[in-house]
């Protein structure tokens, strides 16, 4: 039976807390306060993500099996990293879990000495699994190799002027004399990828991998050069070995370079919030809505360059639902161009308080502003 005009229908979809709370978690704490002002409200929830850490969760949130795989981090020693195999049997391998650069034992290595061999890995077990359709979540890497790591674990090879073959880091590439890709595996050739990123810089350059988002990785300044050097050396052996240019194309100097490894498998590339969107059913969750609740732990202009609660407003927008922002905490600075967008921007803080103590109570905090925000919009039962 249709909801009468007078009954709720919410569609919560927010991004992750980070360091707090999962985008699943934050959507569940902003239900319950809208169910405790509202029980009678029909409450849709649609996690989202981004393309950075917390992608792998929200894409799992409309079912399939997450798998352990032992990989490589980015510093070499193997590490147990999550990734997922989605209901329609495609895969989802989140970089910031293998790669991330909230880990500290990758972080502890100098970023030349950096590599993705751990995502070769993964996608090699997962191909192993019978998988050939891949989301690459490119999201909050710590390396810069040109993806030169995960094509290594997939089988490629690298040899110096002497033939003796080199570690895929971005202090070997300058050396590279010859890229043999006879062994790349051959069930490659039948995979699809989708790269998920909102990044188009290319590969190297001035708007490349190295000069842009080198420096949070710890590429000092009299590095980016050099890097940059041998990002674009070790491109022009591999483009000529696979017989494929790719080095300029959007998306490229994404993670570090893991984008010019994709394209080179001949990836897709989508902004990573869209790719949520499209796979967790946001717009059919919007239909016959009439409000959406989005959100994440900080809410400033760089929202509205494609980050997940931006996406989910544009939605939202198209299907003629309002969208309130409810954000850990709003750039004050930021409101007149947020309130462009959605009709209202709030933050659950009930005043001063301490990040500690944000972080603890964040979901009570998150569900007491939800219920306020929904006796304010439909009034309370």
């Amino acid at each position: 039976m249709p909801n009468s005009p007078s009954t709720p229908v919410v569609v919560i979809a927010p991004d992750s807390f980070k360091g707090s709370l999962s985008a699943e978690q934050v959507a569940q704490a902003m239900a319950a306060g809208v169910r405790r002002a509202r029980p009678d409200a029909e409450v849709r929830i649609c996690p989202m993500a981004d393309g950075g850490e917390g992608t792998l969760e929200a894409m799992l949130t409309r079912g399939g099996e997450r798998r352990t795989l032992s990989v490589r981090g980015a510093a070499g020693p193997l590490r147990e990293a999550l990734t997922g195999i989605l209901a329609d049997g495609s895969a989802i391998v989140e970089t910031a879990e293998i790669v991330g650069i909230t880990d500290p034992v990758g972080m502890g290595v100098p970023v030349e000495a950096r590599s993705t061999r751990g995502m070769g890995e993964a996608i090699g077990a997962l191909l192993d699994a019978g998988v050939r359709r891949f989301f690459v979540a490119l999201g909050g890497s710590s390396t810069n190799d040109g993806g030169a790591g995960l094509l290594a674990g997939l089988g490629l090879q690298l040899f110096d002027a002497q033939d003796n073959e080199l570690q895929p880091t971005p202090e070997q590439l300058a050396r590279v004399a010859r890229v043999d890709a006879s062994q790349l595996d051959a069930r490659l050739a039948d995979t699809q990828f989708v790269g998920m990123s909102d990044v188009d810089n290319p590969l190297t350059g001035e708007h490349g991998a190295t000069a842009v988002f080198g420096p949070q990785k710890g590429v000092q300044p009299d590095q980016v050069e050099t890097i940059d050097a041998a990002l674009a050396h070790y491109a022009d052996l591999l483009e000529a070995a696979l017989g494929r240019t790719a080095r300029n194309l959007p998306g490229a100097g994404a993670a570090g370079g893991l984008g010019f490894a994709l394209h080179m498998l001949g990836a897709q590339f989508e902004p990573g919030a869209e790719t949520v969107a499209r796979e967790l059913g946001l717009d059919a969750a919007l239909e016959g809505a009439n409000w959406l609740i989005t959100g994440e732990g900080r809410s400033d202009v760089q929202t509205l360059h494609g980050k997940a609660p931006f996406i989910a407003c544009r939605h939202a927008q198209t299907a003629g639902v309002p969208a309130t922002l409810l954000s850990g905490a709003v750039d004050s600075a930021a409101l007149p161009r947020l309130a462009e967008y959605f009709s209202g921007c709030f933050s659950p803080a009930p005043g001063p308080i301490s990040l500690e103590f944000a972080i603890r109570d964040a979901a009570r905090l998150l569900a007491d502003e939800a219920e306020q925000l929904t006796r304010l919009k439909y009034g309370a039962r």
